[in-house]
């Protein structure tokens, strides 16, 4: 491929998304573009999360990989989970001193020993929870931490408890290892989730030896509560079922709701039952610096998961994470404020201006989950869905709604389905936006229903 392939690609999809940006926000393309190099970002120690800033042309999933499928059609992505502030400067920052010195050779263990160090300091500050630096076990991202375990505990062939509607990315981790799904629907009442209990012990049978737990629960945004978690607990040490906490997400908890990590719960038979994994990369949208980390107490599991487990580690990653868990908590707390006040937007949104469309409260991430069951028939798709089983291109309900939005309203979700059981008729929203993109968004969807 020549080499200025890829950059006239990028100057294409950066062209095109811009263009469609623009136009949705109200705004000229160059003001979208520019506006956040001429503003600062920082002003009298307050952050601009509200500036719009444009990631098309940076090889965006969530942005660019949208505008090659659905074309100019699309206005705004608001699937894929990471969010589309400026980071905090402090990680630019440091990436930048280190780019000074023009090698990237392997890391020292003088220097993986401070940033297992750092991470176990930030759990400390924000959390209470104190981490035995040296049973941190870094990664390359939660799930090759989360595959080495389900390798070392679930035969394949074996079944994998899980609470739906939950993290699409397990189900890859499913067939990674070669296991099989044993899925556990939640209970939805009232715009509220809660666990199915009989149901959930029902499947924790011979064959099931591991669960994974998503705290907060993506895509609904449940936060556990400490007497949830020990109820799990209970149930999964009375099975012998070990518990993998995926907490990536733990940071983005809402105000007036509290995290339980699972290895801070006061019963250490069941914290011992257990391995949690973590990252902050959600937190501060650099998921492609490539650095999770995993542990437990017991420290028999934590050896038998490191067997099966092997980790690459990215230098520019690591400065990248170090610092943010050094210097980006105040960054932190005004970006949950700003998300909180997204959330609240959602919610007062929908109630006002399309209360047919089901609406999950949630209580953390940067998430909606939104519910479109009468609107997907009244839309058509359902039928669709149903015709497309005799083509060579068969789709979901939730897939056919996903291409029917961007047709009619140029806005993006992530079609439910991918979710588990549940999900068929719900749709993924990432809130992690300025909210004049979120306002364009919402006022897309309630046109593009009004237009059945």
């Amino acid at each position: 491929m020549p080499q200025h392939a890829g950059l006239n690609r990028r100057n294409f999809l950066k062209s095109a998304g811009l263009t469609a940006l623009a136009g949705a926000v109200g705004t000229s393309v160059a003001g979208t573009a520019a506006a956040a190099d001429i503003k600062p970002y920082l002003i009298n120690g307050r952050y601009d999360f509200d500036t719009v800033y444009s990631r098309v042309g940076s090889d965006s999933v969530k942005f660019d990989s949208q505008i090659a499928k659905f074309g100019n059609k699309l206005k705004v992505g608001m699937g894929i989970a990471d969010t589309d502030f400026r980071t905090a400067p402090c990680i630019g920052e440091a990436m930048a001193e280190r780019l000074q010195h023009e090698n990237w050779g392997y890391l020292s263990g003088e220097a993986m020993a401070t940033y297992r160090e750092v991470i176990a300091e930030w759990n400390h500050r924000r959390y209470g929870l104190d981490v035995d630096p040296t049973s941190l076990q870094i990664a390359t991202g939660v799930h090759p931490g989360l595959i080495a375990a389900i390798q070392t505990y679930s035969p394949p062939g074996s079944k994998v408890l899980l609470m739906t509607p939950t993290y699409n990315g397990f189900y890859s981790d499913l067939r990674n290892t070669r296991t099989l799904e044993n899925e556990s629907e939640m209970v939805f009442e009232n715009g509220q989730y809660s666990v199915d209990w009989d149901d959930l012990e029902a499947r924790m049978t011979p064959d099931t030896h591991t669960m994974l737990l998503c705290n907060p629960q993506n895509p609904t945004g449940n936060v556990w509560s400490e007497e949830e978690l020990l109820r799990i607990g209970e149930l999964c040490l009375k099975h012998q079922v070990v518990v993998l906490s995926d907490e990536i997400h733990m940071d983005l908890v809402r105000p007036g709701h509290k995290i339980t990590p699972f290895a801070a719960l006061p019963d250490k038979d069941i914290v011992n039952n257990s391995l949690s994994f973590r990252a902050i990369t959600k937190t501060f949208s650099i998921p492609a610096s490539k650095n999770a980390y995993w542990y437990s107490t017991n420290s028999v599991m934590l050896e038998r998961v490191k067997k099966n487990h092997s980790a690459g580690i990215n230098t520019l990653g690591v400065v990248a994470n170090t610092a943010a868990y050094q210097q980006g908590a105040d960054w932190l707390d005004q970006l949950l404020v700003y998300l909180d006040g997204n959330h609240q937007f959602v919610e007062d949104y929908i109630k006002d201006n399309m209360p047919e469309v089901g609406h999950t409260k949630s209580q953390g991430t940067f998430l909606n989950w939104l519910h479109f069951d009468g609107i997907m028939e009244a839309a058509g798709v359902v039928a669709k869905s149903k015709a497309s089983k005799m083509s060579d291109k068969p789709m979901s309900e939730a897939q056919a709604f996903e291409a029917w939005l961007v047709d009619n309203s140029g806005i993006q979700l992530n079609a439910g389905d991918s979710y588990g059981k549940g999900g068929e008729r719900c749709m993924r929203m990432n809130i992690g936006c300025s909210r004049q993109v979120l306002n364009t968004a919402l006022s897309g969807i309630k046109e593009a229903i009004r237009s059945i």
